[in-house]
């Protein structure tokens, strides 16, 4: 059976072949891979957004005995307005912290807040050396790692944080190295 992670969809963690374009993406490139963390590795967030709205709640069931409804309302709708705050930056920062393998580079696109991002390239050619880290139970559990990228001389590493399939990322960058150099 097919693992659906691997289908081009830009919505996945692991889209082999996506219909995906960018700013800068030049004609007759091509998009192979395009990586985000790993959807385990959002827990975190995801985990602490439902705390909060149970704290919301244990707090509406005490603060009729101290305040009134207009005060409550207002207490609930800022508190409201921060969580889905908190939310909705951390499924723009998964969404938007991408990395690209295309047919003539390696990007790696990292936003870190809304207006601020940092975005490095490697060509192909320059690229010398892929590594893969993943260690643990929940990453081979869940097959997710991280790929440092060595570059040639003063060109910037590239790395691409807890992603799933990592090895099969790399094989797929090698097999792009390898045609880019002609072995």
């Amino acid at each position: 059976m097919e693992n659906n992670n691997k289908k081009g969809s830009v919505f996945y963690s692991y889209s082999l072949n996506p219909q995906a374009k960018f700013n800068t993406q030049e004609e007759g490139e091509k998009v192979y891979l395009l990586l985000r963390s790993h959807p385990f590795t959002q827990i975190g967030w995801f985990l602490s957004s439902i705390l909060f709205f149970i704290i919301l709640f244990i707090f509406n069931f005490f603060l009729p005995n101290f305040l009134n409804f207009g005060q409550i309302f207002i207490i609930n709708l800022f508190y409201f307005i921060i969580i889905c705050s908190y939310i909705w930056f951390n499924i723009l920062n998964w969404y938007f912290n991408v990395g690209i393998v295309t047919s003539k580079r390696v990007i790696d696109i990292d936003f870190y807040a809304i207006l601020y991002k940092e975005i490095t390239n490697a060509q192909l050619g320059k690229i010398e050396d892929t590594t893969v880290k993943s260690g643990g139970y929940l990453e081979s559990f869940f097959d997710f790692g991280s790929i440092f990228i060595q570059t040639a001389g003063t060109e910037e590493n590239i790395e691409f944080l807890d992603v799933p399939h990592p090895s099969d990322a790399v094989q797929i960058i090698n097999k792009l190295l390898s045609k880019k150099h002609g072995f």
